[in-house]
């Protein structure tokens, strides 16, 4: 596959001419244990448990030369699920070759790319793809392939990327929770392109601090990460097809400080061989530092999400009210507590979430993440959640 010769590639065009002295070497990670626990009886059949219990690896590999002017980094991925064959899975995470020179740097291989400032929904990040089957909300990406040229002047940076390969998004299989009546079948997968999961995309961005502001603006070409799900016949079953458009994407994300103020937007005008259509998701967070004489801090958070196209729009995010409350306790142990909720405008579903995580001792980690849905309306596309209420334990142990 493309993303495999991307990363052999990279390994190989690394320098070799530093010495055993010159090279630092570091291994680290995390293995970690999941426990789903589903409130409710499923809807759809395969779905039959109501406890699911999965184990992940993820290590990394860091190596470092020529006083830290190259520097190699491995991250594979391995989660091992015991209900859905689709969750057990592997990626690559990150495997790719840095060169940092004097107002530059240059990347070569697969990596993670982050845009966005918002919380509840990431319009413009758009280098890597979701994957799907680790995580609900869309914050886990799939390694990308990619060649990245970073240039930095006064007025700004200047990020080039050539992206050779596409990776297809992951989709829960028949046993799996959280996903549509229909299964989708990743192995049918369409393109607009002849090239396929070959296609060479580009994309440039512009991203500069100004004051209060931090600034980005860029400009995408290539294959959409978010496909199209159409109806399909296959074998006499009716699936869900994933399809993907070629599009242009002009994006831009600002955010600005202003004492305990973080204004927050993302907006991007996509343009497709069948669409043209502008979204937005903004919002505004202010937190209470040292709240009650104590080192926590409380923040309040509201954003909205719309899109033109209104109902018809892929994104959940069509016309849709977020409100949030971040507790950090800057404590030893790291406590972190993100309670939160949304109600779409449209349809009047509503959805809540809680996300909580903390240290114990030096290596170890655990996190609790509830969600929550509420719909009564068939044409309503969360109706498909409705009866998908989990709460999700993760203990991890770093190395």
């Amino acid at each position: 596959m493309a993303f495999r010769h991307m990363a052999l590639a990279a390994l190989a065009i690394t320098p070799v001419t530093a010495s055993a002295e010159d090279v630092f070497f570091e291994v680290s990670g995390k293995v970690a244990g999941q426990l789903q626990g589903f409130t409710e009886d499923a809807q759809f059949a395969g779905q039959d448990y109501d406890t699911n219990l999965s184990f992940s690896i993820e290590p990394e590999f860091y190596w470092e030369w020529n006083d830290g002017e190259d520097s190699v980094v491995f991250e594979p991925f391995y989660r091992y699920d015991e209900q859905d064959s689709e969750r057990t899975h592997g990626d690559i995470r990150e495997l790719n070759w840095l060169r940092v020179g004097d107002g530059w740097e240059f990347r070569a291989g697969l990596g993670k790319v982050f845009w966005g400032v918002t919380e509840f929904q990431h319009l413009t990040d758009i280098i890597n793809q979701t994957d799907g089957v680790e995580s609900f909300d869309g914050e886990e990406k799939l390694g990308q392939p990619m060649l990245n040229l970073s240039l930095v002047y006064d007025w700004g940076i200047i990020d080039a990327f050539i992206l050779p390969g596409f990776r297809e998004r992951t989709f829960a299989g028949q046993d799996g929770r959280l996903r549509s009546g229909l299964v989708v079948n990743t192995d049918a997968a369409e393109y607009e392109s002849s090239a396929e999961d070959k296609h060479v995309d580009l994309a440039l961005r512009w991203s500069h601090s100004v004051d209060v502001f931090d600034l980005g603006v860029y400009w995408f070409r290539g294959t959409n990460r978010e496909p199209l799900l159409q109806t399909r016949t296959l074998g006499g079953k009716t699936e869900l097809v994933p399809v993907y458009q070629q599009i242009d994407q002009l994006g831009f994300d600002g955010q600005a400080t202003v004492d305990s103020w973080l204004w927050k937007v993302e907006t991007i005008v996509r343009d497709s061989e069948d669409d043209r259509y502008a979204a937005l998701q903004g919002g505004v967070e202010y937190t209470f530092y040292g709240i009650s004489e104590t080192n926590t801090d409380l923040g309040l958070l509201l954003e909205y999400g719309w899109d033109e196209r209104g109902k018809d729009a892929t994104s959940a995010a069509q016309n849709d009210i977020f409100v949030g409350t971040r507790f950090t306790l800057n404590d030893e142990a790291s406590t972190e507590v993100l309670l939160g909720g949304g109600i779409d405008a449209d349809y009047g579903s509503r959805s809540f979430f809680v996300e909580a995580s903390r240290r114990v001792g030096e290596d170890w980690k655990v996190s609790l993440d509830g969600r929550f849905f509420s719909t009564d309306k068939a044409s309503d596309p969360a109706v498909a959640l409705a009866e998908d209420d989990r709460i999700q334990l993760t203990v991890e142990r770093y190395f």
